[in-house]
């Protein structure tokens, strides 16, 4: 899956969006664009930002984002944020507010009651580590 980066698309795909988690994603893109310095892009249903190019020692390789998030009916799926298990980053995940967590996601029912200083800076390091 390849990420698309046509204009408006992104735009287009927010727009559509039930109210609540419009104004959410719109909230989310701005704050993750700030944190990675890159524009979002669309993959499918989930909006990234960065680009990453794997290769698992199976020797199958392909190409995703360096983090994102979907805005799910159920919660808001926050991807990449293999920080959230890192040493040190458990005091982010206390202060963030209500979560649960994945394998390497966050997920939010909304953002109120969300730290976005913390989400902001988890995200930045997520970001980062991606290279």
């Amino acid at each position: 899956m390849n990420g698309s980066d046509a204009p408006g698309e992104v735009d287009a795909y927010i727009d559509a969006l039930p109210e609540r988690r419009r104004e959410d994603a719109r909230v989310l893109r701005r704050l993750m664009e700030r944190a990675t310095g890159h524009p979002a892009t669309l993959w499918g249903t989930m909006i990234g930002f960065g680009h990453v190019h794997y290769r698992y020692e199976s020797g199958r390789e392909g190409d995703t984002f360096a983090v994102g998030f979907a805005p799910r009916a159920s919660a808001i799926t926050v991807y990449n944020i293999h920080n959230a298990y890192d040493e040190g980053s458990g005091a982010a995940l206390a202060d963030l507010g209500p979560h649960t967590t994945g394998k390497s996601c966050i997920y939010l029912k909304r953002l109120d009651g969300i730290d976005l200083d913390v989400l902001e800076r988890l995200v930045r390091e997520a970001a980062a580590k991606a290279g």
